[in-house]
């Protein structure tokens, strides 16, 4: 069969190097001309944040930063640009302070510097999210991509090995994600397989040595790797599980995709042997495609191999979620899941899904899947 595919790359450059961030950071504001640059930072990040910031006039300072960006959060950042007429946008700190300023840009326009603190990978996209009664909304805009990241290993430095390790293991999810998205192609699924190898590599590298910046570099790579793939490739059934769970529930959004991803892999695996032999792959378990249950299972140990070296999440019920919740995210993950995913969803196995998670079950391949399923002649080996 020939190889037929469309793939978009997004532009953006990246600044890659421990130490470096104040001077990266000087050198693009000067770039840009910006002359009033508003500083996105949690209260948390902000000595940080001062830190990679010292070498630039700040207008403003803004720390008003909440996981899953409320609508009213927003708000008050675009207010605050406004009022103070920033030409530049600078986000120091995780996911949610870079979906602030991505909240911002939206409806703004205004360029964005991203200078990551942690391996969430929201950075590297163009996907934009919030939340409003209970409910969080994702969509892609072109706006809201920081057109240059700053990577810099040291600030992770900070970020306590749990943290480390679940938003490591968020990152891992983008690239397992990835795999079987909507626009899953040949070369988003190379970017997710090398991701995957570079936080398998980083992640216990930071546990054995937290101070280290080896480690934490391999985990930043992985992390940027694992965002590129995810902003091509789309979101799968992981991503839309997650946001319900984090947007209606309240749930830790690192957390909430460390624990969920070992039960989203199990349970599409075996319908998409090629993603699964690649991950097994990339987590050091070679597996044959031919042999769909074995690359599953390869897959699915290669995982929780990695998990348990890293002490990662096991159960939602940790984390808030509680029992009586899963009828109604069960409902909610019915209306976003995405047709192309590899297994067919139905309210049975995604309950099914929901509370092994919640629960903390040991994640594992269904037995009574045939050995050989049929798999959609599209996906890519």
């Amino acid at each position: 069969m020939s190889l037929r595919f469309s793939h978009r790359s997004l532009s953006q450059q990246v600044l890659f190097g421990s130490g470096q961030a104040a001077e990266h950071l000087a050198a693009e504001v000067a770039r840009l001309g910006a002359q009033r640059v508003m500083v996105i930072a949690s209260p948390r990040e902000r000595r940080l944040a001062e830190r990679v910031c010292a070498r630039i006039d700040v207008t403003v300072w803004h720390d008003g930063v909440a996981e899953h960006v409320p609508v009213h959060v927003a708000e008050r950042g675009r207010a605050v640009a406004a009022e103070r007429a920033a030409d530049l946008l600078v986000s120091v700190g995780g996911g949610s302070t870079t979906g602030l300023a991505k909240a911002v840009a939206l409806t703004t326009g205004l360029p964005i510097v991203a200078v990551p603190t942690t391996y969430a990978g929201s950075e590297a996209t163009n996907v934009w999210g919030m939340t409003e009664d209970a409910t969080k909304t994702t969509g892609v805009d072109d706006r809201v991509l920081p057109g240059t990241v700053i990577y810099d290993a040291e600030l992770t430095l900070s970020l306590p090995v749990p943290l480390s390790v679940a938003s490591g293991l968020n990152g891992l999810a983008h690239c397992v994600d990835s795999m079987w998205a909507p626009r899953a192609d040949p070369i988003n699924r190379a970017l997710a397989a090398e991701g995957i190898r570079a936080l398998a590599t980083g992640l216990p590298r930071v546990i054995t040595d937290p101070a280290g910046l080896p480690g934490r570099e391999h985990a930043l790579y992985g992390a940027y790797l694992a965002a590129v793939a995810f902003a091509s490739a789309g979101s799968g059934l992981h991503h839309k599980i997650c946001h319900v769970l984090g947007g209606t529930f309240d749930l830790p959004h690192a957390e909430t995709h460390a624990t969920v991803l070992p039960y989203v892999l199990a349970y599409n695996a075996p319908f998409a042997p090629g993603a699964a032999a690649r991950i097994a792959q990339a987590l050091g378990r070679p597996a044959d495609p031919d042999e769909p249950r074995a690359a599953a299972e390869a897959a699915v140990a290669g995982l929780s191999e990695l998990r348990a070296r890293l002490g990662a999440p096991t159960a939602l019920r940790d984390y808030g979620l509680a029992a009586e919740d899963i009828p109604d995210a069960v409902a909610r993950v019915l209306r976003a899941a995405p047709p192309s995913n590899p297994r067919p969803v139905s309210e049975e196995n995604l309950t099914a899904l929901l509370t092994a998670a919640w629960s903390g079950a040991t994640p594992s391949v269904d037995p009574d899947i045939p050995a050989a399923p049929l798999v959609p002649a599209t996906e890519a080996r």
